[in-house]
């Protein structure tokens, strides 16, 4: 395709949407069909899905289920129903029940070191994505590393990730998965210092762009799940992972894209002695991105607060910010001159 006065390769997304414009979504087309309004109630998690919309439950079966048709999860067809896609993913009581998508469950392992040598657990979710979202977010805060840490003359346990991050990530992944890669679910991966999550499919925004950008590859699946609480339609899921990572000092996340996946990296605690230059050019950047969208921005002294260092390692922070100018991620703003004292920053893109 042309791209300015260039002609660049099309993603897979772009050629999967000229492929198959007409065709119905993936998540819309049918599940589950012949179904009576008996199997409905007993497929599908109709209290807690009510619970989720902070609705009361119609008393009767068709209140119940013109509630679902409104929402085009089911569909009616002379007395019988039909379970779209997304009804069932994000509905079902069990996902084993609907053939076409046991395979969406999101799996679990936890590792019993840094690598994955040694497995300890290996468990795959049952639920749909919605009515078993804060169960799978428990049971995999339940798996984390505990560290113990003392506060004057208080020991404190505290999880190797603060559960914001986790729940973050996870809403992430479920909303911006590619459906249409097969034999691919959403993976999270505990080890003793880090998390690490993953899903099918590469992102659509730029990896250096999550911050800032939002563009959801299933627009009604990031909606409903929006009315159910669970994430925000204007991409501060990302912005909430990368400050908890601040005020935890924990190293920055690391997102990557390989071999039709998107990962998000969630490391535990972590000196700023024992983070090597990658570890505080990424911090670098998305600190200064952060500073940004909150209408701000990135000073040598923010950057110190960000690492803990005192006012006399301020020359450790300039190297530091040298370091992530020199890889092009960050920039410094003209407007305020060549004033050392009063320089601050800005990411690329700004």
């Amino acid at each position: 395709m042309r791209s300015g006065q260039r002609l660049v390769h099309m993603s897979e997304d772009q050629l999967r949407k000229i492929f198959f414009e007409g065709r119905p979504d993936w998540l819309e087309e049918p599940s589950l069909t012949n179904q009576s309004p008996q199997d409905i109630v007993e497929l599908l998690d109709i209290q807690r899905y009510f619970e989720l919309l902070r609705l009361p439950q119609p008393a009767t079966r068709s209140g119940i289920l013109d509630r679902l048709k409104s929402n085009f999860l089911v569909d009616e067809n002379g007395g019988e129903y039909t379970i779209r896609r997304i009804g069932a993913l994000l509905l079902a009581k069990r996902l084993d029940r609907f053939p076409d998508l046991e395979l969406k469950a999101p799996r679990v392992i936890v590792y019993s070191g840094k690598s994955k040598l040694e497995t300890r657990l290996d468990q795959i979710g049952g639920m749909g994505y919605a009515v078993g979202f804060d169960k799978l977010i428990q049971f995999i805060m339940g798996q984390l590393p505990q560290n113990e840490i003392i506060e004057g003359t208080i020991r404190r346990a505290i999880k190797l990730v603060p559960e914001v991050s986790i729940r973050e990530i996870v809403a992430n992944a479920i909303i911006h998965q590619d459906f249409a890669v097969g034999g691919s679910r959403i993976l999270i991966e505990i080890y003793e210092d880090r998390v690490e999550l993953s899903n099918p499919g590469l992102p659509i925004v730029p990896i250096d762009r999550f911050i800032d950008g939002y563009q959801s590859r299933n627009e009604r699946l990031a909606s409903l799940m929006r009315k159910f609480g669970f994430c925000e339609e204007k991409s501060s899921g990302i912005d909430k992972v990368i400050h908890a990572a601040e005020v935890f000092q924990l190293p920055a996340p690391d997102f990557r894209a390989d071999l039709n996946r998107t990962y998000v990296i969630i490391f535990g605690i972590k000196s700023f002695e024992n983070m090597d230059r990658n570890d505080r050019v990424r911090a670098c950047y998305q600190h200064c991105a952060l500073k940004w969208v909150m209408k701000d921005f990135m000073t040598n002294q923010t950057l110190r607060n960000r690492f803990k260092l005192s006012e006399g390692k301020s020359a450790i922070a300039s190297q530091i910010i040298t370091n992530t100018i020199d890889t092009g991620l960050i920039k410094l703003d003209e407007r305020v001159g060549d004033s050392r004292k009063f320089a601050r920053y800005l990411p690329f893109w700004a």
